[in-house]
C-alpha cells in the first residue's frame, strides 16, 4: 500500500482540521476529503442528482480523470495542488442556508436566485478564490475571462461550473506546489514557482473556500444581482478587460478589443463590425 507521506513536500489535507474552520461558517455544511478520484465535479454531480444538500465541498488529493472547459484533460501529481468541488443549490431557502454573519441579529431568510442570473457564478467563484489568494498568498492573482486565475500571463487555476437540474456544481483546480518539470503546459504556472507568500494547502483551502462562501452569500442576499455584488470586483481582477482577444467560439470566432463585462457576465468584444456579446468561448490574449 502506498504511503500517504511518500512525499513529504507535500503533505495530506487534514480533514478534521478543515471540518473544524469551514462547517457552519456561512453556507458550508460538510467537507470530504478523498484519496483519489477520477473527477471531483462528475463525483457531486451524482450527488448532486442524488439529492444530496447544499453546502458539500468534496476535495480529492489525486484526480486521475480531471476535466475542464470544452472536456480538456490535465493531471498533477497527487498532492500538489487543491482540486475540489463545491454543491450550490441556488433556489434553496431552507432556513439554515444563508445565516446572518452579524452578530446579535437574527438569520434573514434566504432569497431564492432565479436560473436566468446562475451565469454568473463562475464569476462569484472567481472573485472568491482570486481574493484569498491575494490575502493569504500573498500574491497579484488576475481574472481571465471567464474562468481561469492568472499570475501574470500564466494560469495558476481553472473553474468549471456545471448545472445539475436544480443546483450548480463548482469545481477549482489551483497549481500550488508544481514544478515546472511538472506542469501539463508551458502557459500554466504555480503558487510556488510564482514566489507566493503561503503554499500551505490547508491553509489555502481554508482561505480559498471561506472566500467563496462570503462571495456567495453576498450575491444570494441580492438575489443574485451581479451589478450589486461580484460584478464590480471582477471588472477589476479581470485582465482581459482591454486586451485584444481572439474568441473561439466553436463553429465561429471573432477578434477585437475585450471592452466591457455585462449584467449577465458576458464579455463584450468590440470588433471591426461593432460590439458583439459573448457569453461562452475559448479567449485567447492576443500579445
Amino acid at each position: 500500500m502506498t504511503s500517504r507521506w511518500t512525499d513529504l513536500e507535500r503533505p495530506p489535507l487534514s480533514v478534521r482540521a478543515l471540518s473544524r474552520g469551514l462547517v457552519d461558517f456561512g453556507v458550508w455544511r460538510e467537507i470530504r476529503v478523498v484519496e483519489e478520484t477520477g473527477s471531483t465535479n462528475a463525483d457531486v454531480v451524482q450527488l448532486a442528482r442524488s439529492g444530496a444538500a447544499a453546502g458539500l465541498v468534496l476535495v480529492a488529493e489525486h484526480q486521475t480523470a480531471a476535466r475542464g472547459r470544452l472536456d480538456r484533460g490535465w493531471s498533477a501529481p497527487a498532492r500538489s495542488g487543491l482540486t475540489f468541488s463545491v454543491l450550490l443549490r441556488p433556489s434553496d431557502v431552507t432556513p439554515d442556508v444563508m445565516p446572518d454573519l452579524q452578530v446579535g441579529l437574527p438569520p434573514r431568510p434566504p432569497v431564492a436566485v432565479p436560473p436566468a442570473r446562475w451565469s454568473l457564478l463562475p464569476l462569484v467563484v472567481g472573485v472568491g478564490v482570486a481574493t484569498a489568494l491575494r490575502r493569504v498568498a500573498d500574491i497579484e492573482v488576475g481574472l481571465k475571462w471567464p474562468n481561469d486565475l492568472m499570475i501574470g500571463d500564466r494560469k495558476v487555476a481553472g473553474i468549471l461550473a456545471e448545472v445539475v437540474d436544480d443546483a450548480v456544481v463548482v469545481g477549482v483546480g489551483l497549481n500550488v506546489t508544481l514544478r515546472e518539470a511538472e506542469l501539463p503546459v508551458p502557459a500554466a504556472t504555480s503558487l510556488a514557482l510564482a514566489g507566493a507568500g503561503c503554499t500551505d494547502r490547508d491553509t489555502l483551502l481554508r482561505a480559498v473556500v471561506r472566500g467563496i462562501g462570503d462571495e456567495y452569500l453576498a450575491w444570494r442576499r441580492v438575489e443574485g444581482d451581479g451589478e450589486r455584488s461580484v460584478l464590480p470586483r471582477y471588472r477589476q481582477l479581470c485582465v482581459t478587460l482591454g486586451r485584444e482577444v481572439s474568441v473561439d467560439l466553436g463553429a465561429d470566432s471573432l477578434k477585437g478589443r475585450a471592452v466591457e463585462i455585462n449584467a449577465d457576465g458576458s464579455l463584450v468584444v468590440q470588433t471591426s463590425a461593432g460590439r458583439r456579446s459573448v457569453s461562452a468561448g475559448d479567449v485567447v490574449h492576443v500579445r
